[in-house]
């Protein structure tokens, strides 16, 4: 059974709920909006290579952040002492935002009693020792499944998180919010050339339900499976070419060419290449992309934000229309549309921000062989590796880890070296046709902005996107 948790109440011992309410409302006294957070995280990590145990380690960290927010302006301050002076000295600086007030403090957000993971600790779901003894037993696994394989690297992660938000008006929000990921990366040799796969999967649960034989024997094939299709992959072809992308991870491309742009603050502050464009059609008709961070048990999913709002299942574009924003409470009040659920931060010591959860194309009706078939010239795309994006004009250009060559609809022999080139609103504009396999991907995805980083889900069906740009050395 998974181990009991003490629950994490700053106010049982660290503080009086009185003097800090107190406190919280004179730093907002005369504000817009404001909180406070308090956060207490512990995470653990092992890494194996080269057949041994190479790393283990264990992090823990509590705190409280500070914000008022009035307008446009907005105070923070932090501190990992949890103690009535150190509130008191964080409430100056954060009263500096307020200035001479003249704000009209926000309604708070509502409560909900919806619970989108169980309330367990994933770092104490399984003993120290199962863990090294399964990584051990991986390592030997993928080398006796292929003789070309001369490198095994895998990671297990898990965290619990924490939280506790207390507002001015004095409503309380409370959440423990696990986390658990395995990974793992295999090398193949043969004739002297040396390729790589990669597998993980992950989300909002125990660690116990990735230390399944049926579960970590599947990502060790999957990621021979890929390392051996790039063994004899051909170099990329390069040039402006239709693209069929996979199903699943592939939607981290959507995520960031088209998410970021549709978060509220780019957009408040018209720095997106989506500004002003609500109501207009900004992708070709049948394309649908929602932000849903309710979805049980997936990493990017919260039962509310960190500022108390409930998360939803937010339309962002519906039939090729620009219909919604993703928004923070500031953010969305400034919009005059509210907050989405979308206010999320690293940790207490971050401001929260339009942030994405699970991002998602929603599936059409075509049989994804079909899809890919109506390529006459191209590549079919099915994994991605790093890429970046500018969120001012939505120009991307993205690695792929495993892709094949097209011709007359047959795919092909596969290609390496492949790279995506294009911005994301012309991208969304030639979409030709949206496969009926929507899937999320496996549980792997963290998302970086304004130097934080929180963890995200991203989904699509097999699609057909005309007129890519593909770098690559090939023919």
């Amino acid at each position: 059974m998974p181990e009991q948790l003490t629950p994490f109440s700053p106010f049982d011992s660290q503080l009086e709920i009185d003097s800090a309410l107190s406190v919280l409302r004179a730093a907002t006294n005369g504000a817009d909006d404001g909180e406070l957070f308090f956060e207490r995280r512990r995470s653990e990590s092992l890494v194996f290579d080269d057949g041994r145990l190479k790393n283990a380690s264990y992090d823990a960290a509590e705190g409280f952040g500070l914000r008022a927010v009035r307008g446009e302006a907005a105070g923070y301050a932090h501190s990992t002492e949890i103690s009535e002076s150190a509130l008191k000295r964080a409430a100056e600086t954060a009263r500096l935002a307020v200035g001479a007030g003249g704000g009209v403090l926000a309604d708070g957000p509502r409560s909900t009693n919806r619970h989108l993971y169980a309330e367990i600790d994933p770092i104490a779901d399984a003993d120290f020792t199962s863990k090294v003894n399964l990584l051990a037993a991986l390592n030997d696994y993928a080398r006796a499944l292929d003789r070309r394989v001369v490198q095994v690297s895998a990671r297990l992660n898990a965290s619990l998180q924490e939280v506790v938000i207390l507002r001015p008006e004095g409503s309380q929000f409370a959440d423990t919010r696990p986390m658990a990921q395995f990974y793992v990366s295999v090398i193949v040799e043969h004739d002297g050339r040396r390729e790589t796969g990669m597998a993980a999967g992950g989300g909002r649960h125990g660690l116990a339900q990735l230390m399944t034989p049926d579960t970590w024997q599947g990502l060790v094939a999957e990621a021979l499976r890929i390392a051996l299709v790039n063994l004899s992959a051909e170099d990329a072809p390069a040039g402006m070419m239709d693209v069929a992308l996979g199903n699943g991870w592939p939607g981290i491309m959507l995520h960031e060419a088209v998410g970021h742009g549709l978060e509220g603050d780019f957009n408040r502050k018209k720095s997106s290449v989506f500004s002003e464009l609500m109501g207009s059609r900004v992708a070709a008709p049948g394309v649908n992309v929602i932000d849903d961070g309710t979805i049980p048990d997936r990493r990017g999913s919260i039962t509310f934000d960190d500022e108390g709002t409930p998360s939803a299942r937010n339309v962002l574009i519906e039939d090729g229309i620009l219909v919604g924003y993703m928004n923070d409470r500031q953010n969305g009040r400034l919009l005059g549309t509210g907050s989405s659920g979308n206010g999320r931060r690293q940790s207490y010591a971050h401001a929260p921000m339009p942030r994405m959860t699970n991002t998602i194309m929603l599936g059409g009706q075509a049989d994804p062989a079909d899809v890919v078939a109506e390529i006459k010239n191209g590549i079919y795309a099915v994994g991605f590796g790093g890429g970046q994006v500018d969120i001012t004009n939505g120009k991307f250009v993205f690695s792929c880890t495993e892709a094949y060559r097209v011709k007359n609809g047959k795919v092909g022999a596969p290609v390496k070296g492949a790279t995506l080139i294009g911005d994301g609103a012309t991208a969304l504009q030639n979409i030709r046709a949206i496969g009926n396999d929507m899937a999320m991907d496996p549980g792997l995805g963290s998302c970086g902005k304004a130097g934080q980083w929180v963890p995200v889900g991203v989904g699509q069906p097999t699609l057909l996107i005309g007129g890519l740009t593909v770098g690559g050395s090939g023919v």
